[in-house]
Formats: C-alpha cells, structure tokens, sequence
C-alpha cells in the first residue's frame, strides 16, 4: 500500500505567497498583504515570483516519520504580483500562482497548473507618533478561488485544496528608526469542495462527494530593519487548522485533515540604486513542527517595478494648461 502525506505548499498558497513589492526610496515599499508596508496613492507595483519547496519528513499526526514510497516531494511555484494605491491608505493586491509538484520515488506522477487567484483589500487606519517611534494598525480582507480545474483530492501532489475563502486579519506595527516589529492574526473561512468518488472516510463514512472544510487561523511576528532602501525581517509563522481529523497509519491524506504548521523565514527586498522603481528580493523558510504536513524547506526570488500614474496624470494636466494659454 502506497502512503501518502500533505506538503507545506498545499496548506493554503495564497497565505504562504509572503514575497514583496519594493517601492522607491522617497515613497517606501509597497508589500503583500501580511506586512506593515503602503504602496503610495497612484502607484502599480507588478512583478513575477519563484519559489522552491521539498520535504522528504511529514508528520502523520503527531507521529514524525519519512516514506520511501514518494522519497522527496518538491513544488514550484511561479506567481504574478500587484499592488495597486487606491490612496496612501488604501491598496488593492493581487497574486495568481502556476503551481508543479513532482515526488521522487514511487509511481504517482506530479500535477501543475494555474492555482487560485487571490485578492486582498489592505488599510492603514492608524498612523501615529508613539513614545520614540511610530505605531500603525492595519485591516486586511482577502478572497481567493480556483482559477483551474484542478484536482484537490491527490495529495500530497495536488497543487491546492480548491476551496474558496475569506481571511480578514488585523496587524499592528511599532518602528523605531530602522528597527521594527509588526504582530498580525488571521481568520480564514473557507468553502466546501466537491470531490471525483461518491463515498469516503473521515472517522466516519460520508456517502456524498461534498468535503466540509474546516476554518482555519493564524498569527505571524516579523521584526527585522526597514528603510527606504532595504528590508531585511525575520518571520515567525503559526497555521492552525480549526477541526479536521489527524492521517491514519499508512493511509492517503484528505482536504479536509487538520493541518498545523509553524515556519521560522528570513527575507530580504533590496530596491535597486541604478534603476528607480526595480527591486529584488529574497527569502527562504524552513517548518519548525507540524501536524499532519511535510516538514518543508522553501527558498524564494523576484523582481518587481512600479509604475508611477501620478506622473503620467501630472503630465497630461500640464500640457491641458498650456493648450489653453
């Protein structure tokens, strides 16, 4: 009998895609929807993402273990980013993965394809001078869904749980000269999914194709330095599945098992000197413990620009002006 287990990648993408827009030097860094950062009003951040996961030890339940059934599974993933400035207060983000998984050993084969579009909403409501530095709350709502008719029922190979969802989450920041610390919690509702088999088993038999889907949750602490021209932040990760059922001895993973996870990263965005508006990053993080998932190490790299409409609307309402002298 073959075993199987659930990779890091497949918890919930969208939440793992933690990489950056960089902004200017005068105006800031605009960033993703799980930091401290604005993109400034009339400004598009768009970029392109790799990033590289594997694992070859999983936790089934509790227990820690490997399989020399699938040896090492690995997933790639290449995302498009953006982040738009509404206003120095309000951005709108978005990402859409193309996700490839593969195993090692055994005969499953891997599955790729374009994976969930997800959608966030960022506000920064609070700015204000506190003791020596700065302190800033933040409101984050996001949507994500499928973009493909991908399979979810196949892990640890399938490149996501197809489930629709709703986060909202609340951040807070304190920034000191270059110094920083920004401390977030995240709720996620999730929807049901259909699967392709008309009966399976949790800790009891189901006689439908409909998976309920346990909510989840999160928090996340990074500290590190900031300025106009570099970010460099340490990243601590807590996942929790809200309910869920621990994998079986020798049995295949499911959707709807409870998945918890906690990820120690590093990531570092540089904005470019010699191009304004080009920026680099880099990153990598490795799962300290979990329940129900491979204990995975992943690295990261990008490249970002903005673009700059204030600019181009600056231009045009002057050259209005002098038409009409």
């Amino acid at each position: 009998m073959y075993e199987f287990v659930i990779g890091k990648r497949n918890l919930f993408v969208p939440f793992l895609i933690l990489l950056a827009c960089m902004g200017n030097a005068v105006t800031g860094s605009a960033q993703t929807d799980a930091d401290a950062i604005m993109m400034t009003k009339n400004n598009f951040c768009t970029g392109f993402v790799y990033s590289n996961s594997h694992w070859n030890n999983y936790w089934e339940g509790t227990l820690k273990r490997t399989n020399e059934n699938i040896g090492t599974v690995t997933t790639n993933m290449y995302a498009v980013m953006g982040n738009y400035g509404v206003s120095d207060k309000l951005n709108i983000l978005f990402g859409l993965p193309y996700v490839q998984t593969k195993a090692s050993a055994g005969t499953l084969h891997g599955l790729k394809g374009l994976q969930d579009l997800s959608l966030w909403i960022k506000w920064n409501p609070v700015e204000t001078d506190l003791g020596k530095g700065l302190f800033s709350l933040y409101g984050i709502a996001g949507y994500s869904f499928p973009v493909s008719n991908y399979v979810a029922d196949f892990l640890p190979l399938s490149i996501g749980l197809r489930s629709k969802s709703l986060s909202l989450r609340a951040m807070a920041d304190y920034q000191v000269g270059n110094l920083f610390a920004t401390v977030s919690g995240t709720y996620v509702f999730r929807s049901d999914i259909t699967i392709d088999r008309t009966a399976y088993y949790t800790t009891e038999m189901h006689n439908t194709n409909v998976v309920d889907m346990p909510n989840a949750s999160s928090y996340q602490v990074r500290a590190g330095y900031r300025s106009g021209r570099m970010i460099a932040e340490a990243i601590f990760n807590q996942w929790y599945t809200l309910g869920g059922f621990d994998i079986t001895r020798n049995n295949m993973p499911f959707p709807s098992n409870r998945m918890n996870a906690a990820t120690l990263g590093v990531n570092v965005k540089y904005n470019l000197k010699a191009v304004s508006g080009l920026s680099l990053i880099g990153g990598g993080n490795t799962t300290l413990s979990g329940r129900n998932m491979g204990q995975s190490t992943a690295v990261n790299a990008g490249i970002f620009y903005i673009l700059d409409f204030s600019k181009k609307q600056k231009q045009k309402e002057k050259a209005g002006s002098s038409k009409k002298e």
